[in-house]
């Protein structure tokens, strides 16, 4: 508009109204954004004192990204200071959720390292692949309850309709949709990426226990220097 009209000496356009102040936010979210998720990591890390786990946590926030788009996508909401305003949100509560998984992988995998301990015996596969199924598998009611108690504070917020609901509702979608898609990788990809970083891999736990078993009733005899070895041989 500037370029095609020519406008007297003095004379300025400007846009006011909600265009600036939706530009004033734009430039504020700017800053407290990346100010939000580094004081989340930070706080991670003092809890965790580790760059690891730290990072397997904040593997959440993506993850609780598309969950948030999808349903806002799904119920035709736009990009809005409000919407930007439940991401945030968003972000600290997904990574409370990688928290309380994370916390109990660690605790069972302490209390059979312990339990070894006392045996005088090291930590095998098994004994890691155990961990991971009492953190992830049996402690899943808790986990379910911490986020049902957080959609179930939301959802009453996302079918108001009384005074300045508009508003509410575009905070809550981002959360609810990110909560469910957050869950579903606190509870599936997590334990995945706990065990890969401790050294171990859950698909090859079966042809783990499968050859051991093959190999239960063989034993390997040396032979001398110069020599090959002997083939496996029944004891």
């Amino acid at each position: 508009m500037q370029a095609g009209i020519q406008f007297p000496p003095g004379y300025y356009v400007m846009w006011s109204g909600q265009y600036e102040y939706l530009e004033r936010a734009a430039a504020r979210l700017k800053i407290v954004i990346p100010v939000t998720l580094l004081i989340i990591f930070l706080l991670l890390y003092l809890n965790f004192r580790s760059i690891t786990e730290t990072m397997i946590v904040m593997l959440s926030l993506p993850f609780a990204l598309v969950g948030g788009l999808w349903l806002m996508w799904w119920l035709g909401f736009n990009l809005s200071v409000a919407v930007a305003v439940g991401f945030i949100a968003l972000a600290g509560v997904a990574a409370e959720t990688g928290v309380v998984m994370l916390m109990y992988l660690n605790q069972a995998l302490a209390h059979i390292t312990a339990q070894r301990a006392t045996e005088a015996r090291a930590v095998t596969r098994n004994d890691l692949y155990d961990a991971i199924m009492e953190g992830a598998v049996e402690r899943v009611r808790p986990k379910m309850m911490t986020v049902v108690a957080i959609m179930a504070g939301l959802l009453p917020i996302m079918w108001s309709s009384g005074t300045g609901s508009e508003i509410m509702q575009r905070i809550a979608v981002p959360m609810i949709g990110g909560m469910v898609s957050s869950t579903l990788l606190t509870l599936i990809v997590i334990p995945a990426v706990f065990g890969l970083v401790k050294g171990w891999s859950p698909f090859t736990k079966g042809l783990g226990r499968r050859s051991q078993g093959r190999d239960a009733g063989r034993t390997m005899m040396m032979c001398p220097a110069g020599n090959q070895p002997a083939e496996l041989l029944p004891r």
